[in-house]
């Protein structure tokens, strides 16, 4: 199978995705790599170059996912889907997604701007005030109450819009769900709103309960290959972050699983678009 690699130059040299890229290449499989900041995407040709999927391995606001779209726009199959790339990297848009499904989420304010986040209720604190495109645990920051807020200084306070959410008691440390179709595995990792409190990542035992949740998590969100953040309240497990294509840190196997999956995902696109009707293929 031919795939093409969206890949941000800061990913370039880390572990995830080029891992996987070459796992693909070694496999017998081609793969080019795409760095959309240091080269240009020619639209006109991009039916003819013949990929089997694209995959998209960028940051949330870089040009990556407009490629990806350019690629199902002609058609071409891509991992993830562009649109469930879109609902999990505004958070916004991902809370009341997973609210309107019944997903576990903390109660969530959506903020234009820091100023206003004076107007949520007392009765709400501790908050959790995040902005909505953030990533990789920046700009997170818990306000114990109305006074501390008047103190608080947010380096993104001018340029983004906020989440603030009430904060979930929990054991101080957050727990990663990294998911690839229906392999799940949990990792015990340090909590940005608790970085005193020392914690080596390790494998942490994978309840049914946590298990359901985070392949719950992909079928309403149309997520191939995904990653979500629980903590451990007393009512149970709840989402506190869902992304796309996270780094599989500390996974056994990881290049193998995530390579593996993105050849069976390609593969069954390939023959849905193989089974189509005639009719339809003469209208298409």
């Amino acid at each position: 199978m031919r795939f093409c690699y969206i890949v941000e130059s800061q990913y370039r040299n880390e572990l995830m995705p080029m891992s996987v890229a070459y796992q693909l290449m070694q496999w017998g499989h081609d793969v080019d790599l795409h760095e959309p900041q240091s080269s240009i995407t020619c639209l006109s040709d991009m039916i003819r170059a013949d990929y089997d999927a694209y995959v998209l391995k960028t940051v949330s606001d870089g040009p990556g996912l407009s490629i990806l779209e350019a690629a199902e726009a002609a058609g071409i199959p891509t991992i993830n889907q562009s649109q469930a790339i879109r609902w999990v990297r505004d958070k916004a848009i991902a809370i009341t997604r997973a609210l309107a499904h019944g997903l576990p989420m903390p109660r969530t304010y959506f903020i234009a701007h820091a100023g206003l986040l004076t107007l949520v209720p007392e009765a709400d604190y501790p908050l959790v005030v995040k902005p909505t495109n953030g990533s990789s645990c920046r700009g997170i920051y818990r306000v114990n109450s109305p006074n501390e807020l008047a103190a608080l200084e947010m380096a993104e306070a001018g340029n983004s819009f906020f989440l603030a959410q009430h904060y979930i008691e929990n054991s101080n440390f957050d727990i990663k769900l990294y998911v690839a179709g229906t392999h799940v595995s949990a990792i015990a990792k340090r909590s940005p709103l608790h970085p005193d409190i020392e914690v080596n990542k390790h494998s942490v035992p994978l309840t049914l309960e946590i298990h359901n949740l985070a392949l719950r998590v992909g079928e309403i969100f149309g997520l191939d290959i995904y990653g979500l953040d629980i903590v451990e309240s007393a009512d149970g497990p709840i989402i506190v972050d869902i992304n796309d294509f996270p780094s599989f840190g500390h996974v056994p196997d990881a290049t193998e699983l995530v390579a593996s999956h993105i050849i069976e995902v390609a593969s069954q696109q390939m023959a849905r678009r193989l089974n189509i009707p005639t009719r339809e293929r003469m209208t298409a």
